[in-house]
């Protein structure tokens, strides 16, 4: 295995990871800009109205995604185990 196909599995590794955190990442922000907004507006300054909301958010999020996420992740270990061979020789 030379250097080129370690730079290209940890290519797609990344990749993946990026496509599997993006919309929790995404929603956590987008709820946090909208609450932060929300105190700023009102002048509350109580930091469980943006904690609880966001992680109730990334929770339910989680929860709803967890079939896409474990159809994601097997699908990548099939084909990176299905390619095994090129890597090995």
């Amino acid at each position: 295995m030379n250097s080129d196909m370690v730079a290209e599995i940890m290519r797609q590794l990344l990749r993946e990871s990026l496509i599997l955190a993006a919309p929790v990442l995404v929603a956590a922000a987008l709820l946090s800009f909208v609450l932060s907004l929300l105190q700023t507006l009102t002048s509350l300054q109580e930091q469980s109205l943006t904690a609880v909301p966001r992680l109730f958010a990334v929770v339910g999020i989680l929860m709803a995604g967890v079939p896409w996420f474990l159809h994601r992740m097997g699908s990548y270990t099939l084909l990176l185990y299905s390619d095994l061979n090129r890597y090995l020789r």
